[in-house]
């Protein structure tokens, strides 16, 4: 057989080991690379992390524990400044960029001195810690040190240096249960990593390497400042061009104690770690306003230490800034600490009875709805709608009272009856369309809902008032600062709000009736009391901000003192007082007048345009072609007879006939004026010329309720009596009452008198007063056994 050249055998020998060589590299370099680029857990998410709670200023609220109980921010390297980073890598691993995860030399240079007597110096690199630290390698030993050896390798292998760079200063023990810089330099130094000065990156690079000697939880360690200058030098060296001097790198630095790391605003700070929960941010920028926050905490609990002599343990606060809906302030108990009032329970979140609280937004519906303007005349007067009954906090009646001050005053029948009288919607729609959680059916509440028979949070109350605040416009509250704006539905129109808040403002403050101060910001407000003396609320507008203040006690327990002009109302003023003289520049919100108010004058007596013979007049808001207007017939001009005292018949002789003005009120109003001690004078009865002359105002029946259903045992059809009653003008002396073709009697205004139905079936009852006005009402009757 013939063989090749020796020279062509070597070449080909020596072409066959490139290609084998190249083979093994080009699969080496395809493995190295599947590997590094496989997908895999990012190492940021491997390691835990705590969490850093930051006001709208990025001062520090709290640090929260990672769940391995260690301090640990998670810092991107990004965020940590320059020159740490430099520090770092000069003094613990110069070659970091350029080996693969262990540093021969470095090993066999720290063995040598190590085992040599010398000083000990440390082999490891950056990789390697970060193996010892992920792993929980023992390096003490051979083996040990063997496996963080192959540890580092496959790190280096899986991840980028730019992610072990930010892992190792991640996880660089401080001492106690402090890890990492991000961590550290908030602790010690109470600022984020990225604007560290160089003294106090050379010291957090410095103190990992021996926490417990260098710990600086106490006063700066001796050992650490030495360090800190040696290091310094070197830095220097190695930044010969740097322009990076500090005076402060041989001079004692000042530390923060682990144990002064801030625990503010605990109830907002549990909210929102519990709102941002799902997102798991490591770092959350807050709405919360440090100043007010402090402002709030210490006017609750001096209030509160005020007021224990009368049985006052608690009480919760909550601000927001209506113009973009931030939480400022949060208060959710008197003392987070206390055991005794069960203080970790953030009461801005519980649901309790608002009382009255919510009678504005009745009154603003009402508005809307073409039911009244701020001075129209509704009736404080017993009353009864159904099986319910209202009665007013004070058990009295005040008789012919304007809406206005029948919110000021919180007047709970005129509430009732504005509040039967809504549709589409009417509160309890209106509730459930502004996002009130959790109410039962609107059958469940009935028209108890108008007098706190349904719950709301402070939140919820908040979002409402907001809403007067927003001209009509709700919005959710914000409580992170890149949390967006979300505007919800309109519930109200402008003019509504803008009138409702302009009554609220009528409001004398309960510390001072008669004078108000000139330079106080105007406040619109409305208390509340819950049945059973449970809670106490104030809630109101002033300048940009909305406060809701709520008294009580978390177990639900009644207590007299909560009565809300009493128990919360002081608070509430307490905080607007303080707040205001905090900030001189608070001003409200410029708004545009509402497009469709206007004012027009009315007769105070009745709210309606006056006629002539109205003695005195007002203004007021209303919306044109929404706002009920009528001319008034409170005064009528009566001719009398003076022969006889009666009213006289046309044509009047000046004679023996002169004219008075009298004030025509419905019957049930003249009795309140009575045992008020101010009866007003009757008009003459009418002479028989007028008797069929139509004019003033119709009878008005109160009972029977319209659209009742009356139930009637079988076994006592007429002997069981309905009662019909109706009020009537103050000329009228008698009633006739009808069930549809049948006379039933004649009674006096405002005085009952029975009809016994045969039978079930629908019937239309009619009342017709002695000049032929007429009522009627509807109604069924129904037999059961």
């Amino acid at each position: 057989m013939r063989s090749l050249p020796r020279g062509i055998s070597f070449r080909s020998r020596l072409l066959r080991s490139g290609f084998l060589i190249l083979a093994i590299a080009v699969i080496a370099g395809t493995t190295v690379g599947a590997i590094r680029f496989w997908p895999r857990e990012p190492l940021a998410q491997q390691i835990p992390s705590s969490t850093a709670v930051f006001d709208r200023n990025g001062r520090l609220l709290r640090l929260t524990l990672a769940r391995d109980e260690q301090y640990r921010l998670w810092t991107p390297l990004e965020d940590v400044s320059p020159e740490f980073v430099d520090a770092l890598l000069l003094h613990e691993d110069r070659h970091f960029y350029r080996h693969l995860g262990v540093n021969p030399a470095a090993l066999v240079r720290a063995a040598f001195s190590t085992y040599a007597g010398g000083p000990r110096v440390g082999g490891s690199t950056i990789t390697m810690q970060l193996a010892r630290l992920m792993y929980g390698i023992n390096t003490r030993s051979i083996g040990g040190k063997f496996t963080q050896m192959l540890r580092a390798a496959q790190l280096e292998l899986l991840y980028s240096k730019h992610d072990l760079l930010e892992a190792h200063i991640n996880l660089m023990p401080y001492g106690g249960n402090v890890q990492g810089v991000g961590t550290a330099s908030l602790v010690y130094f109470d600022k984020p990593a990225a604007k560290l000065g160089l003294a106090e990156s050379l010291t957090l690079v410095l103190i990992p390497q021996s926490p417990a000697r260098r710990d600086p939880d106490a006063d700066e360690p001796v050992a650490l400042r030495a360090a800190r200058e040696r290091l310094y030098v070197r830095w220097r060296e190695a930044h010969p061009q740097s322009d990076s001097t500090d005076p402060y790198v041989s001079m004692p630095l000042r530390y923060r104690r682990l144990s002064e790391l801030p625990f503010m605003a605990p109830h907002f700070v549990n909210a929102a770690l519990a709102r941002q929960s799902i997102t798991g941010s490591r770092r959350i920028d807050t709405t919360l306003d440090i100043p007010l926050q402090r402002l709030t905490e210490r006017v609750v609990a001096g209030y509160v230490r005020e007021q224990l002599d009368i049985g006052i343990r608690n009480a919760s606060a909550l601000l927001v800034d209506s113009r973009d809906m931030a939480v400022r302030a949060m208060v959710g108990s008197a003392d987070f600490h206390s055991a005794a009032i069960q203080g970790q329970v953030n009461g801005t979140l519980a649901k309790r009875s608002p009382g009255s609280a919510l009678k504005p937004f009745i009154y603003a519906l009402a508005i809307d709805q073409g039911l009244i303007h701020p001075l129209t005349v509704l009736k404080d007067a017993p009353a009864a709608f159904g099986p319910f009954s209202p009665e007013n906090f004070d058990g009295r009646f005040v008789g012919p009272i304007t809406a206005t001050e029948a919110l000021t005053r919180s007047r709970n029948i005129p509430a009732v009856a504005l509040s039967s009288q809504l549709a589409q919607p009417n509160l309890y729609q209106f509730l459930r369309s502004a996002g009130v959680s959790r109410m039962a059916s609107e059958k469940h509440y009935g028209l108890a809902l108008a007098l706190g028979g349904g719950e709301v949070t402070m939140e919820e109350a908040a979002m409402l008032y907001a809403a007067l605040a927003n001209r009509g416009q709700l919005a959710a509250l914000r409580y992170f600062q890149d949390e967006p704006q979300s505007p919800g539905p309109r519930l109200l129109s402008e003019e509504a709000s803008f009138m409702t808040l302009d009554m609220l403002r009528t409001t004398p403050r309960p510390d001072d009736p008669f004078t108000r101060k000139q330079d106080r910001l105007p406040v619109a407000w409305k208390t509340g009391t819950s049945w059973g003396f449970r809670d106490a609320w104030t809630a109101g507008v002033f300048g940009p901000y909305v406060l809701i203040v709520w008294v009580g006690n978390f177990d639900g327990g009644g207590n007299p003192a909560f009565v809300g002009v009493q128990a919360a109302a002081p608070l509430f003023f307490r905080l607007t007082d303080g707040i205001t003289s905090g900030d001189r520049s608070l001003a409200e919100p410029i708004f545009r007048q509402p497009p469709r108010l206007e004012r027009v004058e009315v007769c105070s007596a009745s709210g309606d345009l006056p006629n002539a013979d109205c003695p005195q007049i007002a203004s007021t808001w209303y919306i044109p072609g929404v706002s009920p207007i009528r001319v008034s017939q409170i005064h009528r001009r009566v001719w009398i007879d003076t022969r006889t005292g009666e009213q006289a018949c046309p044509p009047y002789d000046p004679a023996t006939v002169r004219s008075e003005v009298f004030e025509y009120w419905p019957t049930d109003l003249l009795q309140l004026f009575t045992q008020a001690g101010m009866p007003r004078r009757r008009p003459p009865a009418p002479a028989d010329c007028q008797r069929d002359v139509p004019g003033g105002t119709p009878p008005h029946i109160t009972s029977p309720v319209t659209a009742a259903t009356y139930t009637v045992r079988a076994a006592r059809v007429g002997k069981e009596s309905i009662p019909l009653a109706a009020n009537a003008d103050s000329e009228v002396r008698r009633l006739h009452w009808f069930v549809d073709d049948s006379y039933i009697g004649t009674g006096a205004p405002g005085v009952a008198i029975g009809w016994n139905p045969q039978g079930s079936g629908r019937f239309i009852v009619r009342a017709v007063d002695d000049r032929g006005r007429a009522d009627s009402s509807r109604l069924e009757v129904v037999l059961v056994r």
